[in-house]
């Protein structure tokens, strides 16, 4: 499945130095791995890999290009030579010539262009993708793999991807998009959460609710900074089971993932790495984070000092006065 996030550092070995060519056994110290018996020094470098557009980024590009392409017609188009994370079908640049937009739209993280004759022209932003309407005498960035020319004024709609871990796919009508959706087993918006459907999910489940947060099966959309500010809006312990929810519990946090969710949009959400919106503006709303990202600094709560885990793969923000189990 194209979704999730991973904000965790990830550990990757160097090797510093070589002095003999035994086997290689060693242990973990810390940073370091040291093997007595091969005079391997190994040292652990840390790579973090930043947040990635969630819900109210993709929603915010929506909003910015709706006004901007509806009604255009595609008049021509161009590839990159390298594939994203699902190849371009060749057929599908000349499918795309002619047709005119009717409707921009979003589900869970992906962005919807439905276009004349059923077909549907989805992206999803992966890591580091941005999707913006430009001049089209504005000279093309790296790593553009995407433009596409419009009628009526000299603009283009342009996919730039520099980790290309998003990808843009082609879909000959609704059915079958719809189906791709429901084969990745995507869930609901959070807007349209039934209250009874999330009590039961909760009720069913013996994962922390850090992780049913980030499990796009559960609830579409949502990745990890969200789920962190939606848990301190709760004032619920990421560590809480689902099954240990009470009613009340389980609808606090139904209305708090809304709430957040909102906030963030209204912000036009949040800017940490690459995040830029249709027109290519950051976001504000990562000025305005309650928990995430502010391990060590005081609660707006309470002023007690903001706790950071790991927790389902990913680093977990809270405060632990106002989240206490």
């Amino acid at each position: 499945m194209e979704h999730g996030i991973n904000t965790e550092k990830v550990k990757k070995p160097l090797i510093f130095s070589v002095l003999n060519p035994c086997s290689i056994l060693f242990g973990l110290l810390g940073r370091f791995a040291w093997c007595k018996s091969a005079g391997l020094l190994i040292i652990i470098r840390e790579r973090r890999k930043f947040p990635v557009p969630e819900l109210p980024e993709v929603e915010t590009i929506v909003r910015e290009l709706r006004p901007r392409l509806l009604g255009r017609r595609i008049t021509a188009g161009r590839i990159g030579k390298k594939n994203l994370r699902r190849p371009w079908k060749t057929r599908w640049s000349s499918d795309l010539i002619g047709r005119r937009i009717e409707a921009v739209g979003r589900r869970g993280k992906w962005i919807l262009l439905r276009l004349e004759k059923e077909l549907h022209l989805v992206f999803h932003l992966g890591m580091t993708g941005q999707l913006t309407v430009v001049p089209a005498r504005l000279i093309r960035a790296l790593h553009t793999h995407l433009t596409m020319r419009l009628d009526q004024e000299d603009i283009q709609l342009r996919f730039r991807d520099i980790r290309r871990f998003g990808s843009v796919t082609l879909f000959a009508n609704e059915a079958i998009m719809q189906s791709f959706f429901r084969t990745s087993g995507l869930g609901p918006e959070p807007f349209d959460l039934e209250p009874r459907y999330w009590r039961d999910c909760l009720a069913r489940t013996s994962r922390c609710l850090k992780a049913v947060l980030l499990d796009q099966r559960v609830l579409a959309g949502v990745g990890n900074i969200y789920a962190d500010e939606a848990l301190f809006e709760a004032k619920l312990h990421p560590k809480r089971l689902g099954l240990s929810l009470r009613s009340r519990e389980s609808g606090r946090l139904r209305r708090a993932i809304v709430t957040v969710l909102k906030r963030a949009i209204d912000k036009r959400g949040s800017s940490i790495r690459d995040y830029v919106d249709g027109s290519g503006r950051e976001g504000d709303y990562q000025n305005e984070f309650r928990v995430y990202g502010r391990a060590g600094k005081p609660c707006v709560r309470c002023r007690h000092l903001i706790r950071r885990i790991r927790l389902a793969g990913r680093s977990t923000h809270f405060c632990p006065r106002c989240q206490s189990k």
